[in-house]
């Protein structure tokens, strides 16, 4: 799978129509895909608060897990054969993300001392378990703070890539 939204295609042929509410979303790294779905909404009556919203789309997330289990291996097994990627599943009810398995990646570093000074010093608050656990942290809260810029970034990427393919052949 080559193009960006071959993916998409792929599984808007393939995934059960009454699954999710619209499109699915491919989400997209060197090592894995995952595919999130909208769930419908849960009914609750109107006075209900945030907890109990958020109760009633964990169990929908939960009921839709549990009782698509078979289909969503059998799916994500031929994806990841025709995209040599890990395929993860997530749905999202009603503003509440969900994600189901998904891949954890290694990743090797070299830090000198100020780096691990900090990942330490994250460590030793409590904020970490492990300066690996750090390291996540630090990196989600750049991801966070940076969206925007990161996002610009993405987009410029995406525009080399294309200029790559419409040039010259070998």
């Amino acid at each position: 799978m080559t193009t960006r939204t071959t993916a998409e295609a792929w599984l808007a042929g393939r995934l059960p129509q009454d699954w999710f509410t619209g499109p699915v979303e491919v989400s997209r790294d060197r090592d894995e895909l995952i595919l999130w779905g909208d769930l419908a909404v849960p009914e609750l009556p109107d006075d209900a608060d945030e907890a109990d919203r958020e109760v009633a789309a964990r169990a929908r997330a939960k009921t839709f897990r549990e009782e698509t289990r078979e289909r969503r291996v059998e799916i994500a097994r031929e994806l990841e054969h025709l995209s040599g990627r890990k395929v993860s599943w997530g749905v999202r009810v009603g503003g509440h993300d969900v994600l189901f398995t998904h891949l954890a990646a290694p990743v090797m570093t070299r830090l000198r001392q100020p780096e691990r000074r900090v990942l330490d010093t994250l460590v030793d608050a409590g904020v970490a378990r492990s300066r690996a656990d750090a390291l996540a942290w630090c990196v989600k809260l750049v991801g966070e703070k940076s969206d925007a810029w990161l996002g610009e970034l993405r987009a410029a990427m995406e525009h080399v890539e294309e200029v790559r393919r419409k040039g010259p052949g070998d």
